[in-house]
């Protein structure tokens, strides 16, 4: 498994650096979500969402526009 893959966010389209392979220093680490906030992300998204995504979408009102508005108004 590599230690480090370059990506690019699905959700903003910024490139990011995943560290699949050492979790403990990737740049999702110490996000924690709900189970409807993880349903949410995994429904909408097929891969890993860079750090300013993620934070963005641990605000509620961020997470109920995608959910409900249909263009998410960003």
């Amino acid at each position: 498994m590599p230690a480090h893959e370059s990506k690019t966010c699905p959700r903003c389209q910024q490139a990011f650096e995943c560290r699949v392979g050492d979790v403990a220093n990737c740049q999702c680490n110490g996000f924690t979500f709900t189970a409807y906030e993880k349903a949410f992300i995994a429904e909408r998204y097929s891969d890993c969402l860079c750090a300013a995504c993620l934070h963005e979408l641990k605000n509620k009102s961020v997470l109920f526009r995608e959910k409900f508005l249909k263009d998410g108004n960003r």
